[in-house]
């Protein structure tokens, strides 16, 4: 088994501002990415089937030119074609619109017969349902994350440590969203689950950062060290089993663990910068200028 071994940083070189600025900066950038994708979407990030409604189809791949005859075989554009070399098919998916039939799946498996396409399973989802699911989701997340921030502030009944790492907590969540959105990652119930994985691992980190500082014995920098000597082992090993399930599960072509390996090593990448960074900035702050005031 191999230690890793953290090295202990030397927080007196830099000042409040100067560690603050990067975490805030991946923030602001974050921000403008989800904005300018809802200005242009109308939604934060790319919706999936489940929030959308529309259907699915499972085409055969009977080592013919596959790809050509998905291409000419519809009457409407394929919004996604992508190949399962594992399952030996391809995933094609139709968004619903407002002048989808109800018939709109036997309308696709139709013209996909046409083309001598040969179709395993077909998937629909109602834009109605799918606006349910949406809508649940959102309150699922809203819920955990509201729920998160009282038991912080149950616990340490201080304001700025409180706010550290719920700040923290919020910006680990925000940053593996814009992520999903450049790297074309849509969200789903399975990436919707990766984001409330974030949110746990963020207050473990954090949680155990500002219990070393506010609550055992110790100068404050050796407090920030000894904490950093556990979490950011925690985080490196978490980090290399979520990077392995993320190529293991592209190589078989599975889509879900692929994704949700990339947005918890992007969300735990964030929770190193977000927990070394800016909540130690906001405890320092408060250790040795707030308490003062």
């Amino acid at each position: 088994m191999v230690a890793i071994e953290v090295p202990e940083v030397n927080y007196t070189e830099y000042s409040n501002r100067q560690l603050v600025a990067i975490p805030l900066a991946v923030l602001v950038l974050a921000l403008a990415i989800i904005g300018g994708w809802f200005l242009v979407t109308g939604a934060p990030a790319n919706l999936g089937l489940e929030f959308t409604g529309g259907v699915e189809l499972r085409i055969a791949d009977d080592g013919g030119d596959v790809e050509q005859q998905i291409e000419t075989a519809f009457d409407r554009q394929p919004d996604s074609v992508r190949s399962i070399p594992a399952d030996d098919v391809y995933v094609v998916t139709f968004r619903a619109a407002d002048e989808d039939p109800e018939g709109l799946a036997n309308d696709l498996s139709t013209q996909a017969e046409e083309a001598g396409l040969s179709t395993n399973a077909i998937d629909q989802v109602s834009p109605s349902f799918a606006s349910d699911t949406a809508r649940t989701a959102i309150i699922g997340v809203a819920l955990a994350f509201l729920g998160m921030s009282v038991l912080v502030f149950a616990m340490f009944r201080t304001f700025v440590p409180s706010l550290a790492v719920v700040a923290s907590a919020f910006s680990d969540l925000v940053v593996p969203i814009a992520v999903m959105n450049l790297l074309g990652i849509q969200m789903t119930l399975g990436t919707i689950a990766a984001l409330l994985m974030i949110i746990g691992y963020s207050v473990d980190s954090d949680i155990l950062l500002n219990n070393s500082v506010l609550r055992r014995t110790g100068e404050f920098y050796e407090s920030v060290n000894r904490a950093m000597r556990t979490g950011v082992t925690m985080t490196l090993t978490s980090m290399a089993a979520m990077i392995v399930m993320a190529i293991v599960a592209a190589l078989f072509g599975v889509d879900l663990l692929r994704n949700i390996g990339i947005i918890l090593s992007v969300g735990l990448c964030a929770d190193l910068m977000n927990t070394y960074l800016l909540n130690v900035s906001l405890l320092r702050w408060y250790k040795f200028e707030g308490v003062k005031r």
